[in-house]
């Protein structure tokens, strides 16, 4: 069992539609620690650390398009050494 980090920014609709809680709803049941937070560009920042096959989960979750009511356009990712560890899943403001 592997442990990684990933970071990810999502573009399309997805801030004001509850798509950070959506996010920090499903990594918690991913078992996963990290973040979300809106970007000023209008994008959601994702950071996911845990099992690698659940952080990619919840990658294709996101790819997937997340919550109903975001319209996710990309979703670009990238390998993550974060200068911490987490100790759950946070919404950042």
């Amino acid at each position: 069992m592997s442990k990684v980090c990933t970071i990810a920014w999502v573009h399309g609709t997805v801030q004001g539609v509850g798509f950070r809680y959506s996010t920090q709803r499903e990594a918690l049941q991913l078992g996963l620690t990290g973040y979300a937070r809106n970007m000023d560009d209008g994008s959601v920042e994702v950071v996911a650390c845990g099992d690698a096959e659940q952080v990619e989960k919840l990658v294709a979750w996101l790819k997937a398009g997340g919550p109903r009511s975001a319209r996710v356009e990309r979703v670009l990712t990238e390998p993550h050494q974060p200068g911490r560890d987490y100790v759950d899943f946070g919404i950042r403001y």
